[in-house]
């Protein structure tokens, strides 16, 4: 029942409409896998090669702390085919950590078709026990919401406020934060979005957010939007403060108007209390409302994609000589450097014009100085290689004229793809750029990074160009401090200095070590949306097809 023991290898083209569909989930009633808490719950969505019969993951929720009840807010999008029977399955895990996924806890599942979840809008079972096991006990239900994604869509940009909110801590403030839910066609609330949390304050001041208009409404603009606010805690037991409602339509007459809207934050619970009104006001401004381009509009008025690959050349890896090695080149297979390259690279070189990649290394001593980002080609004054088979020969040439050595060492290549990046940066804001490019930086690495704060800051100064970083962990190294970087629903800081939008994606290769295919499509799924977040925060439309 492991998705990871099982080959992907991807579904047929089908010459019949298609239509893309966003599936939401959530759960209730989970069996608590921890002793002293409740569990840690993710839920991977598994489906089914029509020809091959085989099973592989295509995509998986984000992972959530100490419930029991989750309500997912990343989505996962699936295209869907009337004339198929689509299977999928949906496996929920409780994981004691989101990058080790190998230490986890089977939780249920179900079993079902596309068509089953489409034709019932939203489609609530109870989760069945791993084949095999006895269905002694109730493993809670897992609800899925099909929705499809609407061809036309706004960019809505939102500044918050909050004013003297209840207190929710002992010893301190609160650390509030806001959980946007929007109403269904079967009337039921689903969570959609939640801002970042604001610590140790009453009068939180959230960053300005932009979030697609899906996030707040579907067809039907009136429909209610229940925004609710909450005191963060680590356990994952946040506190009710209060809760207001709006729609979509009040949010942007408001906007039409100059308005700045506010609402009492109301807890049902403090209700029948005499005295009490309300737990505090959330103010909400939307500053902007403009077309959502989306990243296919980018794509084919010319924007290009510059794919540069950044390997690891660490001594952590082992003697490349030696058949232990990460670097060890098998006659009869690639290591996982190569694979990792040739499946990331083959989808990323569709979108890069002149197919020639800089390939760089990182971490090898090169005559008596070592190096964090030395020419994987050896010639330094042109860093590319033709087509991702040239950046694999060039790799294989690297490990036989350089020692491997160390430390494990990022920034130096982030900062040497940002200045690239910032060129472009420079040319857009001076209103001289005639064409579009954003940069992908593929680092591929053995183990934790030493230079954490550096790389932290460059990705800071990174954050505000266009450019995104994927990171595959090679190896069966523990990974986990890489979740600092990979700042799924927050951003990364060091003191007072914050990114402006989240950069960075990390993939353990061992997940997907027997399916490489999905592997590019995980390290690649955030790419779309990170480029069309940079070209909506600079104003940037499309270019004339």
């Amino acid at each position: 029942m492991e998705e990871e023991e099982e080959v992907a290898t991807g579904e047929s083209a089908s010459a019949a409409p298609t239509t893309q569909l966003e599936l939401r989930i959530a759960c209730k009633n989970l069996l608590d896998a921890d002793v002293l808490s409740h569990s840690d719950p993710m839920v991977v969505l598994m489906t089914q090669d029509r020809q091959t019969k085989k099973w592989a993951e295509h995509g998986r929720t984000e992972w959530m702390r100490n419930t029991v009840d989750p309500e997912f807010t990343k989505t996962i999008p699936l295209e869907y085919r009337f004339e198929e029977a689509q299977r999928l399955r949906f496996i929920v895990y409780d994981l004691d950590d989101e990058l080790a996924t190998a230490d986890r806890d089977y939780l249920g599942f179900l079993q079902c078709t596309l068509g089953e979840v489409v034709s019932a809008g939203t489609y609530s079972k109870k989760l069945t026990p791993q084949p095999g096991k006895p269905a002694d006990r109730n493993l809670g239900i897992i609800t899925v919401h099909a929705e499809e994604v609407m061809e036309e869509q706004d960019m809505v940009e939102l500044r918050c406020e909050g004013v003297g909110l209840d207190k929710k801590d002992l010893f301190g403030k609160s650390d509030p934060f806001l959980e946007f839910s929007r109403k269904s066609t079967d009337e039921k609330f689903f969570t959609t979005f939640r801002t970042e949390v604001m610590k140790k304050t009453l009068n939180p001041q959230w960053p300005v957010f932009r979030v697609p208009s899906s996030k707040l409404t579907g067809k039907d603009t009136s429909a209610a939007i229940k925004v609710k606010c909450l005191d963060y805690d680590a356990s994952g037991n946040h506190d009710l403060i209060g809760e207001f409602i709006t729609s979509y339509n009040e949010l942007t007459s408001a906007f039409a108007a100059e308005k700045e809207l506010a609402w009492e934050v109301v807890n049902p619970k403090k209700l029948k209390k005499k005295k009490y009104t309300n737990s505090g006001v959330v103010k909400i401004v939307v500053q902007k409302v403009e077309k959502l381009y989306t990243f296919l509009e980018f794509i084919k008025g010319g924007c290009e994609i510059n794919f540069t690959v950044g390997i690891d050349f660490t001594a952590s890896n082992g003697n490349p000589l030696e058949p232990r090695s990460l670097h060890y080149t098998d006659p009869s297979k690639p290591n996982d450097y190569t694979q990792v390259l040739e499946a990331v690279g083959s989808v990323c070189q569709d979108y890069d014009t002149d197919k020639l990649f800089p390939a760089i290394g990182f971490g090898a001593k090169i005559g008596d100085e070592v190096s964090h980002d030395f020419p994987l080609n050896g010639n330094a004054s042109d860093l590319c290689c033709e087509g991702i088979e040239g950046v694999v020969e060039a790799y294989h040439h690297a490990l036989s004229t350089v020692q491997l050595w160390g430390p494990t060492n990022i920034a130096p290549i982030i900062n040497h793809v940002a200045g690239l990046a910032e060129k472009v940066d420079q040319e857009i804001s001076s209103g001289g750029a005639t064409s579009q490019k954003y940069y992908v930086l593929l680092l591929l690495t053995d183990g934790v990074i030493a230079d954490v704060l550096d790389t932290k800051r460059a990705i800071i100064a990174a954050a505000c160009l266009p450019m995104s970083i994927i990171i595959v962990g090679v190896g069966g190294a523990d990974f986990t401090a890489m979740e600092e970087l990979d700042a799924d629903g927050t951003r990364i800081s060091v003191k007072d200095e914050m990114a402006e939008r989240d950069i960075v994606q990390f993939v353990p290769f061992k997940r997907f070590k027997q399916a490489p295919d999905a592997l590019a499509a995980a390290v690649l799924a955030e790419v779309p949306t990170q480029l069309v977040d940079y070209m909506h925060q600079r104003g940037i439309r499309p270019l004339l097809q």
